[in-house]
């Protein structure tokens, strides 16, 4: 009981998670800076200018969601080479498409000032009132358009081996054990949940890639136009859908990791799998909770979202959550820090879903959508649910792949980590209840306290994870180049 097992992965690809992972603790970190910034700066503490703010602004949802998206490819990719037979020059050619994305995305906000938020709504890249130009756009909206094809045919890749293997999405998603044509249980928990994260951001991404195609001809020749409503409807749905597909990736690593440290399988059962396909269709279908404050939006279009928001908050939270319990309940679980992140990504997982589905009733939403209660619940949801998924498949990868042993600053950062992110995400909350609002790079004084509050837990929360990136990099060059020092009993699922 209690002892980490080892499953069979080629050692190239194994060392192919080393780069993309590498890199997202970077760019993260960078991010986590940026956050600071902007804290800092709605505080009265330093004084970057509106204009930069609004760089900053953009480039830090953008990269938050992108490179935690390329992790959770990387965690994916990994899992289910278990299971499929995965090309790796797809793999690596996603990469190699995201880096050219994301200089692009760095020389429009940084050379060419464009600052238009991740969201750059229609008509807003073509019409800035002169803070850009139409490079600035083009670069922006041109890099995001070739990260989404990186990602788009990664996830045909994934899907591709996912039909070869098992027949169809209907049998990976365990249709005949739930229908009871075949009995006993379904598919991995692993395959379940990269058969959901396929369908729903190939759909996202498809609607992505068709709105920044039109807003990149709408900027060369202004003559064709595209309903506002139409564009933003695309923008959120691709955004909305992209953007929480990051936790479904990372939750495999909870899935294939926590049995190995109790020593207990985690099944396909009926229930799971119904979840994941429940989740499949409401995630596709749940974002306009984010148009409630739109009146010309269709009424049966909101209130679909409102009510399926609610129900999408549960189902596979709750199987995986109870799952989790359950498997770690008295099975001597030798606790590190890997298997700690992997644990509290299910606490961050549920308590990041409350104020979601509290900003999701109309009533409130007309209120609190367009204040700080938004990130607080994005950041509490994203920092310690999918990020802490991303850190404890890395803790993972080194202290078994790579030789490293837990030591007191691993320790010591856990609990910053922890104790922080809920502090900055408090800050986050309260100023929602206080109606502070987002993305405005001025705050009046009473507003000010909170963002002085948060700067101070957001340096924190940075310098814990600036240890982690330290710890990870070291031992990185390991992974897959030595015999794990902990179980050398090998397991091949099929």
């Amino acid at each position: 009981m209690g002892n980490i097992l080892t499953v069979w992965i080629d050692t190239s690809r194994k060392r192919s998670v080393v780069f993309p992972l590498s890199l997202t603790g970077v760019v993260l970190l960078l991010m986590m800076f940026f956050g600071v910034l902007m804290l800092l700066e709605q505080g009265n503490v330093i004084e970057l200018g509106a204009g930069m703010f609004y760089k900053l602004l953009t480039i830090h949802g953008t990269g938050m969601i992108g490179i935690a998206a390329l992790a959770g490819t990387a965690v994916m990719w990994y899992f289910l080479n278990q299971y499929l037979d995965l090309k790796l020059g797809i793999f690596i050619m996603n990469i190699v498409f995201f880096l050219i994305g994301v200089t692009m995305v760095l020389i429009g906000i940084f050379s060419y000032d464009f600052a238009g938020g991740w969201t750059f709504l229609y008509p807003l890249p073509a019409i800035s009132g002169g803070m850009w130009g139409q490079t600035a756009a083009a670069l922006y909206l041109g890099g995001m358009l070739i990260i989404g094809t990186g990602f788009l045919l990664l996830y045909l890749e994934f899907s591709r081996a996912i039909i070869k293997e098992y027949g169809s999405f209907a049998k990976s998603l365990g249709w005949p054990q739930i229908l009871g044509i075949v009995k006993g249980y379904g598919p991995a928990p692993a395959i379940a949940a990269g058969t959901m994260v396929c369908i729903v951001n190939i759909t996202a991404l498809i609607t992505g890639a068709a709105i920044l195609a039109m807003s990149l001809i709408n900027l060369y020749i202004p003559s064709f136009t595209i309903d506002p409503l139409l564009a933003k409807n695309m923008i959120y749905a691709f955004g909305h859908i992209f953007a929480n597909s990051i936790i479904y990736m990372g939750v495999i690593a909870v899935y294939e990791l926590l049995p190995r440290y109790t020593g207990r399988p985690w099944k396909g059962s009926k229930a799971l799998l119904i979840a994941w396909n429940m989740s499949t269709l409401f995630t596709v279908i749940i974002y306009p909770h984010h148009l409630l404050m739109d009146f010309v939006m269709p009424k049966w279009m909101l209130i679909l979202g409102q009510v399926l928001s609610y129900a999408n908050g549960l189902p596979v939270l709750v199987v995986t959550a109870y799952g989790a319990l359950l498997l770690v309940y008295r099975s001597g679980i030798k606790w590190d820090i890997a298997s700690s992140f992997l644990y509290l990504s299910m606490f961050g997982w549920v308590i990041g879903v409350v104020p979601a589905i509290v900003d999701a009733t109309i009533v409130i939403n007309h209120v609190m959508h367009n204040t700080k209660w938004v990130p607080g619940h994005f950041h509490m949801y994203m920092g310690l649910g999918a990020c802490a998924m991303i850190i404890g498949f890395m803790f993972y990868l080194t202290k078994v792949e790579g030789g490293r042993q837990d030591n007191r600053l691993d320790r010591l950062s856990l609990w910053v980590f922890i104790v922080a992110f809920l502090g900055l995400t408090g800050s986050f909350l309260f100023s929602g209840k206080v109606s502070a609002p987002r993305r405005w790079a001025v705050h009046f004084q009473e507003w000010v306290p909170a963002d002085i509050i948060g700067a101070l837990f957001g340096t924190l929360v940075t310098l814990a994870f600036l240890a982690f990136v330290i710890r990870f990099i070291n031992y990185a060059s390991n992974i897959g180049r030595m015999k794990s020092n902990v179980d050398p009993r090998i397991e091949k699922h099929g």
